[in-house]
């Protein structure tokens, strides 16, 4: 018999679209600096760490940090 995942646990490994900084800027319509003071804050998403000092985050996390500032 073949070993099978439930649904749910598919759901949460489903795989999203990194962006970098300027697609989010561009997202958003906020600055760089205002980006790593709210990170700071606990305000807005934090990136994943790509390697070196590149990082990028995960579209998912932007567009659910948009549709909850609309919800505002």
């Amino acid at each position: 018999m073949a070993e099978t995942e439930p649904l749910a646990s598919t759901e949460q490994r489903r795989i999203t679209r990194l962006i970098r900084l300027k697609e989010v800027q561009h997202r958003v319509g906020l600055g760089r600096s205002t980006i790593y003071r709210w990170m700071a804050e606990g305000k807005f998403p934090k990136p994943v760490q790509l390697g070196g000092y590149a990082v990028a985050w995960a579209q998912e996390d932007i567009d659910d940090w948009i549709c909850n500032k609309r919800e505002i």
